[in-house]
């Protein structure tokens, strides 16, 4: 790996942190040649301080390392991203990010969809929605709905139509969504579950 630490008159180059696993940046710091050798030889994210004068590993105060998974440099040879698996929080103020947000894996148009449902879920009694009608008729109708769609993605998928099969599958995992929110959850929990599974 090439990396232009000259490029800078101070020799240092920045380094953008991302979760190996939920894609969220956590941070962003600086890097000579010394800190980066050391990251490489460790494993573990070590920075150059600029306010210290001095390379510093980040977690050797608190414990919450950044165990490197994968390092890339960018096109011009100047910026690295370096994916990793925090051990804690990675902020110095204690939260997961350095702009104060939590480190959960980010479903695209799924959690956009799960924000919708609570919103809807959480409506005042005027809004009349089917998702907020559901979750007024309670637990029971949300997952009658489920067993009904799930039957049904069963029948489509005995068939040739991928259309239909395609439909009843987002009406499935639609009321699936909603289900998991009645009781209380969210695709990430159900996310922690597979993971422990894979240990």
């Amino acid at each position: 790996m090439k990396i232009d630490f000259d490029k800078n008159i101070d020799g240092l180059i920045p380094a953008i942190i991302q979760d190996a696993t939920t894609k969220n940046v956590l941070m962003l710091g600086y890097m000579n040649q010394e800190a980066f050798d050391k990251t490489k030889e460790t494993q573990k994210v070590t920075f150059y301080s600029r306010s210290k004068k001095r390379s510093w590993t980040k977690g050797e105060e608190s414990g919450n390392f950044l165990n490197v998974v994968h390092i890339k440099n960018d096109c011009d040879d100047d910026t690295l991203l370096i994916y990793v698996n925090p051990a804690g929080p990675t902020c110095h103020k204690g939260s997961d990010t350095c702009w104060n947000e939590e480190n959960l894996s980010n479903f695209g148009f799924f959690s956009e969809l799960e924000k919708t449902i609570e919103q809807r879920r959480t409506s005042s009694e005027a809004d009349t929605s089917y998702v907020a009608s559901l979750f007024e008729k309670g637990i029971n109708k949300i997952a009658q709905k489920v067993g009904e769609e799930a039957v049904e993605v069963v029948i489509e998928a005995k068939d040739d139509n991928d259309d239909l099969f395609l439909n009843e599958s987002a009406d499935l995992l639609f009321h699936y969504l909603i289900l998991l929110q009645a009781k209380g959850f969210t695709l990430n929990d159900i996310e922690n579950v597979l993971k422990k599974r894979q240990k």
